[in-house]
């Protein structure tokens, strides 16, 4: 089964790199074209949440190694944390910002690369961490002020924070930032040197592209949706049905939908509340990344203590 999901990464990078990346570019460096932020929350909260829509299978595993029978647990215990997030976020969320891109980079890098290197040193986990940080260098990198927008649209109203940005900037951290995070998809490449791990650097390249060409709001949401997102989705398909790929899309889909009619309607409630205080755009930034923090900690947190009890 592992191979299988390989295989099926690998094209998918391919496809995302030739398909997705060249059809972007042409269409919106030539044409002018756009995309709405209310079709970026649609997509995120029909593709992107999805593929975490599954989690109550296996909080329902981890409740099995504690001996622990109702699943009420799981469940009250995933929304208390998501809550309390967005209490934090309200509270101090320069610093949840913060701790929430760390957390992000770590999980991007990891998720988007471990079908490739079976390795649980602490080297490859920074590597990953590295790999993973380019998802937030690279909108910083190409789009500065506009990123900073999006920043202050977060509730950061701490001009320390910002000075700090400047500084960052200023003396090219960033571009460091950037060096490092190649270095680290090199490192990965020649790790247990295989030709086919050539797709790190379709991953990273189409990272790169999308930043250059769309908006931070857009290139994010292609990123998530049509490359995090949809690997991580057949990987559980897989999983559902290792011999047939169809009836593991559907049962996926069947499972994940509940969930996520369920965060999408949260999602709608929210935005109509903000809707109130703050413009459409600036309704629609708070609900896809505060609501995806709130969401990214719980599920984090289950892998993790699910990939420790099991080993």
């Amino acid at each position: 089964m592992n191979n299988k999901i390989k295989k099926i990464n690998l094209n998918h990078s391919f496809v995302f790199f030739f398909v997705v990346n060249i059809f972007c570019i042409l269409l919106f460096k030539y044409s002018n074209f756009d995309i709405s932020s209310i079709l970026c929350l649609l997509l995120i909260l029909i593709i992107g949440v999805s593929h975490g829509s599954l989690d109550y299978i296996k909080g329902k595993k981890l409740l099995e190694l504690f001996d622990l029978k109702s699943t009420y647990i799981f469940y009250v215990a995933y929304v208390l944390i998501s809550v309390t997030v967005i209490g934090i976020w309200i509270l101090l969320p320069s610093i949840t910002l913060i701790i929430f891109l760390i957390i992000a980079s770590f999980h991007f890098g990891k998720e988007d690369t471990q079908f490739l290197i079976n390795d649980g040193s602490y080297f490859i986990q920074i590597l990953y961490f590295f790999k993973g940080f380019l998802i937030i260098l690279a909108p910083l990198y190409f789009h500065f002020q506009e990123t900073i927008v999006i920043f202050k649209l977060l509730l950061i109203d701490n001009e320390t924070f910002y000075l700090s940005l400047n500084f960052v900037e200023t003396n090219n951290l960033i571009l460091i930032g950037v060096i490092c995070s190649t270095l680290s998809s090199i490192f990965l490449f020649f790790k247990n040197f295989e030709i086919k791990k050539f797709v790190i650097f379709l991953d990273y390249f189409s990272i790169l592209i999308l930043n250059y060409y769309l908006s931070p709001l857009i290139a994010f949401t292609i990123y998530f949706c049509f490359l995090h997102s949809i690997r991580h989705s057949i990987s559980l398909a897989i999983q559902l049905d290792p011999n047939s790929m169809a009836n593991g899309l559907g049962l996926f889909v069947k499972k994940a939908l509940p969930l996520t009619i369920l965060t999408g309607i949260f999602s709608i409630i929210a935005l109509y509340l903000l809707n109130n205080s703050y413009n459409l755009d600036g309704a629609i930034l708070k609900v896809i990344f505060i609501g995806l923090a709130s969401l990214t900690f719980p599920h984090i947190l289950l892998e993790y203590f699910l990939e420790k009890n099991e080993k």
